[in-house]
């Protein structure tokens, strides 16, 4: 928990801090480097994963740069794989049976069109913007702890079925 704290109070500095120009030399307008809002962001994941795949697809358009969210993405994505391999910990999964695919498709499916909805994921809105006192984050915090709770109660009947 420590550590998210840290990589949200980081993302904050960096952004908004050490990125932000006063007067930008072609526009003298405020402006704010490498972030895709063209302001302060918070760390989050939903919409620099979609601009990560945005820069996957079109990355020789000029115009297309890499930003903070997206070299985050791609450096979780770098560090999870690398401390797995180091720890030996690294294998292959898959699924025990169709059923398992299926619930497994039904969560994704479910947490991709919550984390649009909400315009962030737990981290995003659940860390980075509970770290605002968004009333908006709060709200959807408070849901993802209830969306939690219905999925392991749901998880919890399906072993008492199976028993």
């Amino acid at each position: 928990g420590l550590g998210v704290g840290l990589l949200v109070l980081g993302m904050w500095v960096l952004t908004g801090h050490v990125g932000h120009l006063q007067e930008h030399p072609e526009t003298l307008e405020q402006a704010w480097l490498a972030t895709n809002s063209t302001r302060a962001e918070g760390f989050s994941f939903i919409a620099p994963s979609a601009f990560a795949l945005d820069w996957l697809l079109f990355f020789s358009d000029a115009k297309k740069h890499l930003t903070v969210g997206i070299v985050s993405v791609a450096g979780v994505v770098a560090g999870s794989a690398a401390v797995a391999l180091a720890r030996r910990q690294f294998r292959w999964e898959g699924f025990a049976s169709t059923g398992d695919l299926g619930h497994h498709l039904a969560g994704g499916l479910l947490m991709g069109v919550g984390g649009v909805t909400a315009m962030g994921c737990s981290i995003g809105q659940g860390v980075t913007g509970v770290s605002t006192l968004s009333l908006t984050s709060l709200t959807a915090a408070a849901a993802m702890v209830a969306g939690a709770v219905a999925g392991v109660r749901y998880q919890a009947w399906r072993l008492d079925r199976a028993a």
